[in-house]
């Protein structure tokens, strides 16, 4: 069983999301500075849930740039990852145009929650079909930031029912930390490669 067809087909749900997410932001039926103000909560969770998009786009290419081969078990596992980030849009609208409320923040939290384990699933899953002493198994170590992640994600959503804009900020503290470059696969398949 190739990769390319699992590739092929990732890619295009998750451009699939992100013209779906952008689809929120509606265009003003007034030529005023104005109109924009009532989009500024959609515009800024669409920035957000771009970027988390984005972050797993990255990371999913990277990981399967690694991987040799795939079973079964890693197209489910990757159908549940893709089952999850396909939620994102709808919360995403729903905490944009409900203005940062609690319920729609800790329900986007509960989303990415489940973004981010259906992700660490897919990663074990996928050094599993590796084996052990995989360069993907030796690439992706520990994976400190992904633990980390998850426990974020479940203090957002308690947060968000004490006060959302703490929850917000733990959600943008976490695409904050994915930003900054994750290299572990591509240093390990770069320096195997030499």
């Amino acid at each position: 069983m190739t990769k390319a067809r699992l590739e092929a087909f990732s890619d295009g749900v998750i451009a699939i999301l992100i013209t779906i997410m952008v689809l929120e932001l509606h265009v003003p039926h007034e030529a005023t500075w104005d109109a924009l103000g009532p989009l500024v909560p959609i515009f800024l969770t669409y920035v957000l849930s771009f970027v988390f998009v984005g972050i797993y786009w990255n990371n999913h290419h990277h990981m399967l740039h690694a991987a040799d081969r795939i079973n079964g078990k890693v197209l489910w596992a990757n159908l549940h990852l893709l089952f999850w980030l396909s939620l994102i849009p709808f919360v995403s609208g729903w905490m944009g145009q409900n203005h940062f409320e609690p319920i729609p923040c800790a329900a986007y939290g509960v989303v990415m929650l489940f973004c981010g384990t259906a992700y660490y699933v897919l990663a074990h899953t996928l050094v599993a079909a590796q084996g052990a002493n995989s360069r993907l198994a030796r690439a992706m170590g520990d994976d400190y930031k992904g633990k980390v992640s998850v426990i974020l994600w479940a203090l957002g959503i308690g947060l968000a029912f004490v006060n959302q804009w703490l929850a917000i900020a733990i959600y943008v503290g976490v695409a904050l930390m994915w930003l900054v470059p994750d290299n572990r696969i591509e240093k390990h398949v770069h320096s195997e490669s030499l």
